[in-house]
Formats: structure tokens, sequence, C-alpha cells
């Protein structure tokens, strides 16, 4: 299901942006669609998403931000074994403790045995080579910044649907901001209000 915009019309109607509302909604998704390509995040509320993420060390980062964790949607971690396909439900407080999205495995509360079959041979202290993790995250409304963030590309793409250089007009000569050319796209001073939203590169997902 596509994600949905960041901003929306009235915010843009709000700011002094006009145009028809096909316009409005094509440039709140084309301006939604570069943020969360930058940060790496959805940023709208996800609820019961499930990934598999690569393990094989201490600590597991979930790969997206805020981490929700309630009655009403839980958390939820499976390790599984490499081609066995035996797995293994982690129980935080137990086998793992949580601080924001890290996930740090434990020592196993009891002692190994080979009785015990997998996980008695795998190195201690560490994740399984693969884990699966149902969880929800997101923000159930978009933080300000990020708002004026994505209504201001979106008024630039309003500005320059044809992603016109200049126009010109009798003796009225207009020059569009190289921004607004091809898209408008996401300044340094954006990129640096983003910054605390983005996600680190190394969070792997399998699938």
């Amino acid at each position: 299901m596509p994600l949905p915009p960041l901003a929306t019309a009235a915010d843009l109607e709000a700011a002094g942006a006009t145009g028809t509302a096909e316009a409005m909604d094509l440039a709140l998704r084309r301006a939604s669609a570069r943020v969360r390509r930058y940060t790496r995040q959805d940023i709208t509320f996800t609820a019961s998403e499930t990934v598999e993420l690569s393990g094989g060390e201490r600590i597991l980062w979930l790969p997206q931000y805020p981490l929700v964790v309630d009655d009403a949607h839980p958390l939820t971690v499976v390790e599984v074994a490499d081609f066995s396909g035996v797995e293994w439900n982690a129980v935080e407080g137990r086998d793992y403790s949580r601080l924001g999205n890290e996930l740090t495995r434990g020592y196993p509360w009891q002692a190994p045995t080979r009785l015990m079959g997998w996980p008695w041979s795998r190195a201690q202290g560490v994740w399984a080579p693969k884990v699966r993790v149902t969880y929800s995250h997101g923000y159930d409304e978009v933080p300000d910044d990020i708002v004026d963030i994505v209504v201001d590309l979106a008024t630039m793409n309003l500005a320059n649907p044809g992603n016109l250089r200049e126009a010109a007009i009798d003796d009225y000569r207009q020059v569009f901001a190289a921004e607004t050319i091809g898209g408008a796209r996401l300044s340094k001073s954006h990129k640096d209000d983003l910054r605390s939203y983005r996600r680190a590169a190394f969070s792997v997902v399998l699938q």
C-alpha cells in the first residue's frame, strides 16, 4: 500500500501555494518521496510490520523509527536457525533488552546443553544469523519540521511545473530557482533539518 503524503493540501494552501487538486497531490507525493528517500524512513505510523533482519551481532537495530510498543502494538522477535528452520521466540527482559530501536541480546537465562538442540551451539550473547521482527513504528502526527520541508518542496514544484529555466511574456521575464528544475530538490538546510530523522545506512533488511 502506498504511503500517504507527509503534508496535506490544506498545509499547502495555508502556506500560500495555489494549484489544482491534482497538481497539489502530485507535488506533495513527489516532495514526500524525496524526504523519505533521504531519511530512509516511512515517518508515518505503520502497525505490525514484519521484517527479516541480519543478526550475528549482540545489538540488532530495527530500521524504522520511532519504535511503538504497547498493549495494542506488541513487539515480536523470533530468531531463525539457518537451514533447519527451527525458530526461537526471544522475550524482552529475559533474552534481550530494548533501548530505543536497539535490541541487545543477553546471555541465555538457562544453561544450554546438547539435549536442548538449537540454539545451544550458537555463540552466547549474540543474535542468530537471521531474526524476524514484527513491530509498529512511526508518528501518528508528522512532526512540524518535516511538514514544513515537504510544503517547501511541494510549493517549489507547483511554482515550476514545466521545469522551466525561465519564462518571458512581453517585457516580463521570470527566472526559476535551480532547485525547481527537474523537480524540487532538498537543499543543504533541508538536509540539516532532517539529519536527526535519518537512519544509518548499515541497517540490513533481508526482505
